[in-house]
């Protein structure tokens, strides 16, 4: 009798966290697809809260940029900026000394390198 109320209760312990699993699945896209790709024009948008995001609008200019995350972590925060397709800046944002270093990719080098506030 007892072996088979313990049973019972691990069966039921262990669906219930197998469906709690499935269910945070569901709720959260993939971090990939959340943050692969956004325009970088004059519309709001989710990269525009960043601490290097004006800096970084301010010496591309306003064009129709897509900016791709290419690394985000606890140093250091790297993304890669398209037009039309074409890579043409990649920039990197120290985290711990608020650097941030612009660079245009096809032939201008480094065209930003400073702390920001």
């Amino acid at each position: 009798m007892y072996k088979s109320i313990i049973a019972l209760v691990a069966s039921a312990a262990m669906l219930t966290a197998c469906n709690s699993d499935m269910a945070d699945e569901k709720e959260k896209p993939a971090e990939n697809e959340q943050q692969k790709e956004t325009k970088a024009g004059p519309e709001t948008n989710k990269w525009s809260s960043l601490p290097e995001y004006d800096e970084i609008i301010e010496q591309i200019g306003e064009e129709d940029y897509a900016l791709n995350k290419e690394t985000d972590n606890d140093d250091k925060r790297v993304f890669l900026i398209d037009l039309n397709g074409e890579k043409q800046y990649k920039t990197v944002f120290i985290k711990k000394t608020n650097r941030l270093k612009i660079i245009k990719i096809n032939g201008g080098g480094e065209v930003y390198d400073k702390i920001i506030k």
